[in-house]
């Protein structure tokens, strides 16, 4: 059965977010990609004119796939506990899966190498993650200011970031659960 160009599409997208996630942005070789979906280069280009479209596209779905999944977290629970266990566990899953990064934090590690519109979809994605991490807080602190609340919320989300990155360098998974727990002991974490 002969694929559509939506599955082609799908198929490059597939691949590129693997690929990213494992290695970072600057890994993205549409050669490798067409390969691995078992297409003509020009194919990859015709769904992605540059790199840069295609990386931009795959920070785009993220956020979009990621602000779905929040929204409906908070839509199961007003528990701010079990918000941010569920989201904690989004980014230990991609260490799970064999050892990988959130494709946003690894994009982020090469901001300077990165296409402007790259950048701005890596914005977005801190932005709709500080966002939905206030309102978790809310349910948590519902007297503290709303610079409190977004200062904190950056701090959640730098921290969490940041202890999925160690965990990946150290090759270690046990390294972000630890440091998750020391997160929460502290009270960085609701």
């Amino acid at each position: 059965m002969a694929r559509t160009k939506s599955d082609m599409r799908e198929a490059v997208m597939a691949i590129a977010k693997a690929t990213v996630q494992a290695h970072g942005y600057n890994a993205l070789s549409f050669r490798e990609i067409a390969k691995a979906v078992g297409i003509k280069s020009a194919s990859v280009h015709y769904h992605f004119p540059t790199k840069g479209d295609l990386g931009a596209a795959l920070a785009r779905r993220y956020t979009e796939d990621g602000e779905a999944y929040l929204a409906d977290l908070l839509a199961t629970s007003n528990d701010a506990t079990w918000c941010m266990d569920r989201y904690m566990e989004i980014f230990r899953s991609a260490l799970a899966d064999d050892n990988r990064m959130c494709l946003c934090g690894i994009m982020s590690a090469e901001f300077d190498d990165l296409p402007t519109e790259v950048r701005t979809e890596i914005d977005k994605f801190t932005e709709t993650n500080v966002r939905w991490i206030i309102k978790v807080l809310e349910l948590a602190k519902p007297a503290v200011s709303a610079l409190q609340l977004q200062e904190h919320a950056m701090a959640i989300f730098a921290a969490i970031e940041g202890a999925q990155l160690v965990a990946r360098g150290g090759q270690d998974i046990a390294i972000y659960d630890r440091t998750i727990r020391t997160y929460r002991r502290t009270g960085l974490i609701p």
